[in-house]
């Protein structure tokens, strides 16, 4: 089963990509801060994170360039999923190691699904 780590402050969000992430078979742990990421990483051991961008204590592109230091997590696929979406910002998400970056008000929970399910296959 594959594990993922969704990494959301917003407890609506969390309950929408949680609940959307199980239903589809996934093996999903939570962290709902920047802090929180590391712990959990280790614990949980996923396949993939999912990575919003504004984060309290820590935002997502520290959280992004410290797992990506850290040659323990190459396997790990990191997939930003956040509504900060300018060029830039994007150019920065893949230049720090992301996988992909997705734009939250783009794709509903189901579509994001169907990325997660590309990546692992591709």
């Amino acid at each position: 089963m594959t594990k993922i780590l969704l990494v959301e402050d917003d407890p609506m969000l969390q309950d929408i990509y949680l609940t959307k992430l199980k239903e589809v078979g996934f093996d999903v742990s939570l962290a709902g801060d920047g802090e929180k990421v590391m712990p959990e990483l280790h614990k949980a051991k996923p396949d993939i994170m999912l990575l919003d961008i504004v984060l309290p204590l820590k935002d997502g592109w520290e959280v992004l360039s410290e797992v990506r230091k850290d040659p323990k997590w190459n396997s790990v696929k990191i997939v930003v999923l956040s509504n900060i979406g300018e060029a830039q910002d994007v150019e920065k998400g893949f230049a720090l190691g992301a996988d992909l970056y997705l734009i939250k008000a783009h794709f509903t929970p189901s579509q994001v699904v169907g990325e997660i399910n590309k990546l692992l296959s591709s």
